[in-house]
């Protein structure tokens, strides 16, 4: 005899499978949107709660809650605020000993029910840690205990039985980057501070500066308006960068020679002539702390392949080429 189950047989067309994963992504949709409706002052309060903590932000949540718990800190922790997760039975056997007085408690449940979470809150309030808790309901244990109750609007779970956690967590989900995009402004975080925590991959190439990728002081070939170009050729030939940069008696940048410029007076007597006959003045520059992908873009605006990099002063100080770009993976 066989054994019955309790899954349905028969498999489902194609059509009504599209039509669940509209469903679901419309009914999250218009549930974030009613969050965004509903922030208020509890979050203004969990941001200042926040913004005073002197240690670390500590994330804590049960089953689904907590996946979504261990995704708050690591957002919180690469945006400038401190963070980490401990599990909450983790926390019962010995892991409390990692929150600290410094420290502040974001816990997550839907229900605010959750018996796990039982001893970390009550930690929170024998030390008077502050606790900041994300519930679906205002009347729960989470929401009563804690000093800032964050309380997700009325929702529906996507799942169509109303039992998979599918709604809710993306609210969470979506609740925790609020607060953290709110705190990274608030701080003034800067595209460098979030460069020192994302050295790696694509976003750490996205986040590198032309100094990162320049040619030094010591490989730039320079010369005076009043050079010989026979001695500018010597320049260029012996730095290899193509190009020749003519500095002003103020020691700025007054223009730059390329293999065009040699080209296009090649036919007046160009040994005999000085760099100021031939070079192109007031040539485009960057400064070493311009986004390199934004001096790729430069580069590609205007059909050029290399750039001089100058200080405030309009000193150069390096050399940016495309092939530097693109060894470095800017795209």
């Amino acid at each position: 005899m066989k054994a019955s189950s309790s899954l349905s047989s028969g498999p489902v067309s194609l059509n009504s499978a599209l039509e669940a994963g509209r469903r679901v992504l419309l009914t999250e949709a218009g549930a974030l949107h009613s969050l965004a409706e509903s922030l208020d002052g509890p979050f203004s309060a969990a941001l200042e709660r926040l913004l005073a903590v002197k240690g670390r932000v500590v994330v804590t949540g049960m089953g689904k809650s907590g996946h979504i718990g261990a995704k708050i800190a690591a957002t919180l922790a690469s945006t400038g605020t401190p963070a980490f997760f401990v599990h909450p039975a983790e926390a019962s056997h010995g892991d409390l000993g990692m929150v600290t007085q410094d420290d502040a408690v974001i816990a997550l449940s839907n229900s605010g029910e959750t018996a796990e979470l039982a001893d970390i809150v009550a930690y929170t309030r024998r030390f008077a840690i502050p606790l900041i808790g994300i519930t679906g309901r205002a009347d729960s244990a989470l929401a009563v205990d804690s000093d800032v109750a964050l309380v997700l609007p009325a929702f529906e779970e996507a799942c169509p039985h109303g039992l998979a956690p599918t709604t809710s967590t993306t609210l969470m989900l979506a609740l925790g980057d609020a607060l953290a995009v709110a705190l990274l402004e608030s701080k003034g975080f800067t595209a460098e501070d979030f460069r020192l925590f994302h050295p790696g991959g694509k976003l750490g190439q996205r986040l590198m500066r032309v100094a990162d990728l320049m040619h030094g002081p010591q490989e730039l070939p320079l010369c005076t308006p009043d050079t010989l170009m026979a001695d500018v050729l010597v320049e260029m030939t012996g730095k290899s960068l193509g190009c020749a940069g003519v500095m002003g008696a103020d020691g700025r940048l007054a223009g730059m020679i390329t293999d065009g410029d040699l080209r296009r007076h090649m036919e007046d007597g160009l040994m005999r002539r000085r760099a100021v006959d031939v070079m192109t003045p007031d040539p485009m520059t960057v400064s070493p702390t311009l986004l390199a992908g934004e001096a790729l873009h430069r580069m590609n605006s205007r059909k050029v392949t290399g750039l001089f990099v100058v200080d405030p002063g309009g000193r150069p100080v390096g050399f940016l080429h495309v092939h530097d770009l693109l060894r470095a993976g800017i795209v």
